[in-house]
């Protein structure tokens, strides 16, 4: 699903530079992907060329990626539509020069304290962003908390957007039918600040999903992360708890 569709166009401004466009297209296919030019120059007041010629470039510079899976839906005639996610190289673009400063850090911890130490750090952290996120998510559902977890993350450069998608039932259940499917929303993080430290430092992804599952008030399930090879960090958030039955997240599925 395209959360374009649903977003008011960010138009350019005319003093703005190639090079300040191309960013700016770069942070959306980081936030919006898998997308297509013509979203793209829907949102950014654009035309489809103009949009395409900037996403030429990017992949060139090896910024982006055409993304291989199929949209869902009926197949349509002609040339499917090219849809971008960001690369690795792009991620690094977008996260700054600091990582690699990060990395030394942890591994420094780690051999002076162990893995116990390293653990210890990443739950720490958490910790003190689910404190200082917990007085903004005060939402009476889970799909509600859910919104205001990705408008925070957002403005600490995760790129983050909310999706409805189906999401099957576990277990049994008298008068339960064959098929059903409960709601649920997937919190996708275009960018990862830390993909690289994560990479190396799993733990990270870990106490992230934790603390997730913590200012939810629901079980969480991490399905992909960009640390682990994705093109965005995505994390299934069933919508039929009640925001006051707070269950462990668990552990991610991919990359670990």
């Amino acid at each position: 699903m395209s959360a374009s569709a649903q977003v008011p166009p960010v138009h350019v401004a005319s003093h703005e530079t190639d090079g300040t466009t191309r960013r700016r297209v770069l942070e959306l296919v980081a936030s919006r992907g898998p997308v297509t030019a013509g979203s793209l120059a829907a949102v950014l007041g654009l035309t489809a060329p103009a949009v395409r010629r900037h996403l030429t470039l990017l992949e060139e510079d090896g910024k982006i990626g055409v993304h291989e899976a199929s949209p869902a839906g009926t197949p349509r005639r002609g040339r499917p539509a090219r849809r971008y996610v960001v690369t690795s190289g792009g991620q690094s673009e977008l996260a700054g020069g600091y990582q690699e400063i990060a990395r030394q850090v942890l591994r420094f911890l780690r051999e002076t304290g162990g893995s116990e130490a390293v653990a210890g750090f990443a739950r720490q952290r958490f910790e003190a962003v689910a404190r200082s996120y917990a007085p903004h998510v005060t939402a009476d559902t889970t799909q509600g908390r859910a919104a205001q977890l990705v408008q925070l993350l957002s403005a600490d450069g995760f790129a983050a957007s909310v999706r409805p998608v189906p999401a099957p039932l576990t277990g049994t259940s008298a008068g339960r039918a064959a098929g059903a499917v409960a709601p649920a929303v997937q919190l996708c993080q275009g960018h990862c600040p830390v993909q690289h430290v994560a990479e190396e430092f799993p733990e990270l992804c870990e106490q992230e999903a934790r603390a997730f599952s913590e200012l939810l008030g629901s079980h969480v399930q991490r399905l992909a992360t960009i640390a682990g090879g994705a093109h965005a960090c995505t994390t299934n958030i069933p919508v039929n708890i009640p925001v006051n039955q707070t269950n462990p997240a668990t552990t991610p599925t991919e990359g670990k």
